[in-house]
């Protein structure tokens, strides 16, 4: 990550956090609060964040104004884990408990439910910052469509982890709902409160559309390839729920029958021993599933920096290029 994209993203961490906590403390009950906040102060980059507003600012927006846009965002954002991590059954997120594990199923449900609620609440706030009240509407129709998305994605995720014939389309339409839906409309959303054209909320779509499937393609990358201190999850986790990543995809198309045997003796089964996912991981580095994925994902980077080579040079361009260019090259 360069020293400029490092700064800005701390900068705008900083001012996403403290809306943020403006938005979350102070209430009662105090354990449903704590639940809410839970995986919000347990840090993240705040990409989606970022996002919002160097949109806004890169159509000759105010980033201020496009503050509580991008609190929304990753409230939303934060919504999802919760709910993710309940129905993955995962203990781990960012290298801290997951909000069931700490508070018990009921209260991360609800917490949940009530980041998604105020993800809206903050969002309306962009009124009292001088943002007309059709560009809000226009934003939130954008975050609603896409938490629809979010939610036929997961289910297709859920779907796929029953069947071993699911093809490299499926899973790239699947993804596209699940994970770069929401960097899609981070985008659009910071160039409509920016009051960018509709060719320039259209671009910068596109642009995170492709970013954002590099950057689920590294995830599956990372998933099996990473340190688990780094991933903040156990590696492996993938295989055991049973994932149908790009790589294992590629990698049932093309193991030999032993190869495959290996890896379906580890796929979808929770009680996997750590010498079976190892063995599986081997079997989707033999397969060189794992390269494909990474000459995938370098191939996305490229398609959306072609798109953002369609605004004039700014330093908002440069800092959105450093962050297509980050999200591929992520700790590995």
């Amino acid at each position: 990550m360069t020293v400029d994209l490092l700064s800005a993203l701390d900068e705008s961490s900083k001012r996403v956090n403290a809306f943020l906590d403006e938005i979350l403390s102070g209430q009662k009950p105090e354990e449903l609060y704590k639940a809410s906040r839970h995986l919000v102060e347990a840090g993240g980059k705040r990409l989606r964040p970022f996002l919002v507003l160097e949109s806004c600012r890169l159509v000759g927006g105010d980033p201020e104004k496009a503050l509580p846009m991008a609190a929304a965002v990753e409230l939303i954002h934060n919504f999802t884990l919760v709910h993710d991590d309940i129905m993955d059954e995962d203990h781990l997120r960012r290298g801290v408990p997951t909000v069931h594990t700490l508070y018990g199923l009921p209260t991360a449900i609800n917490a949940g439910d009530m980041l998604f609620a105020k993800a809206y609440e903050a969002a309306l706030r962009s009124y009292s910052k001088g943002v007309p009240l059709r560009k809000i509407l226009r934003a939130l129709e954008v975050l609603t469509e896409t938490t629809i998305a979010i939610c036929e994605g997961q289910t297709m995720d859920m779907a796929f982890e029953k069947r071993n014939d699911v093809g490299e389309e499926e899973y790239m339409e699947m993804i596209e709902k699940k994970t770069t839906a929401l960097l899609v409309a981070s985008a659009e959303a910071g160039a409509i409160v920016g009051s960018g054209s509709t060719r320039d909320v259209k671009r910068l779509g596109r642009t995170m559309r492709a970013s954002g499937l590099a950057f689920q393609v590294i995830d599956d990358v990372l998933g099996v390839t990473a340190d688990e201190k780094v991933l903040g999850k156990p590696i492996g986790s993938d295989i055991r729920e049973g994932k149908s990543t790009l790589i294992v995809l590629h990698s049932l198309k093309h193991a030999g029958k032993r190869q495959r045997e290996t890896l379906l003796k580890a796929l979808g089964n929770r009680g996997a021993t750590p010498e079976e996912i190892k063995g599986a991981i081997e079997v989707l580095g033999s397969t060189g599933s794992i390269d494909y994925a990474l000459r995938k994902a370098e191939a996305l980077k490229r398609r959306a920096r072609r798109e953002l080579e369609g605004f004039p040079p700014s330093e908002s361009r440069d800092l959105l290029m450093s962050l297509v260019d980050y999200i591929v090259s992520r700790d590995r």
